[in-house]
């Protein structure tokens, strides 16, 4: 099955806006463990507007499961990741005032950087994913600079997977495909909601192994009206 990493940004803007640790993220990470949850994912940015940097150590030495740290790979960010060691790093190409994440890296373009990059989170055992637009010539590239697994970037099949699912989804499959030939384990993650989550998988699997979705603002939309752990277990039975 597809794991599923549920992403808590949106949990630590909540707790953030009163100034106190309400919602405890901690505390939320356990229980989406509990729940199901087969990893927890963050996205701490410059402006900690969410995620705080002083968030990370405490969350790789409380959760059970795969602790994903995304981000651009700056000098503060590669400082934090290399002192805690998640266990995969997601390399995101977001600008320092990005509202969210929009697109994946060039690989071709960027290439040296991303290979010293990902070396340097290989000596740690950190697994390294690349978030990418669905595109053949970036997944070549990606496995040129030598990452485990590319994280396709589902916004614009979101977008268009209810004027046309099948044409959304085709570019996913084939670089799903190519990734997969190339040996890189393929990720997804941005927009998927329980509207469209189960045909993305079902497609993808038709292809390629997905190994992981990321998922975090539709779930805590979701869990508004359904509650945390019913809102985990939907989500969970669109990817079985």
């Amino acid at each position: 099955m597809t794991a599923l990493s549920v992403n808590i940004n949106k949990i630590a803007l909540i707790r953030n806006a009163r100034g106190a640790n309400f919602p405890d993220i901690l505390q939320v990470a356990l229980d989406l463990e509990r729940f199901g949850a087969q990893g927890i994912t963050v996205h701490p940015r410059p402006d900690e507007r969410h995620i705080r940097y002083a968030d990370i150590p405490a969350l790789k030495q409380t959760i059970a499961t795969e602790l994903n740290v995304e981000g651009n790979p700056d000098a503060r960010f590669m400082a934090m990741v290399l002192a805690n060691a998640p266990h995969q790093c997601t390399l995101v190409p977001d600008a320092p005032d990005a509202l969210t994440s929009d697109g994946g890296w060039d690989t071709h373009k960027h290439r040296d950087f991303l290979r010293k990059t990902i070396a340097a989170l290989h000596e740690k055992n950190i697994r390294v994913s690349l978030f990418l637009d669905p595109d053949e010539r970036m997944v070549e590239g990606a496995a040129a600079v030598g990452c485990d697994r590319v994280e396709f970037y589902t916004g614009k099949f979101a977008t268009d997977f209810h004027r046309d699912k099948h044409a959304a989804i085709e570019p996913h499959k084939q670089a799903a495909a190519f990734a997969q030939s190339l040996g890189l384990g393929i990720n997804a993650g941005h927009d998927l909601n329980l509207d469209n989550l189960r045909f993305y998988a079902q497609e993808i699997r038709a292809v390629a192994n997905l190994l992981e979705v990321s998922i975090g603002h539709a779930i805590v939309c979701d869990a508004l009206y359904l509650g945390l752990q019913e809102t985990v277990k939907r989500y969970k039975a669109l990817l079985q």
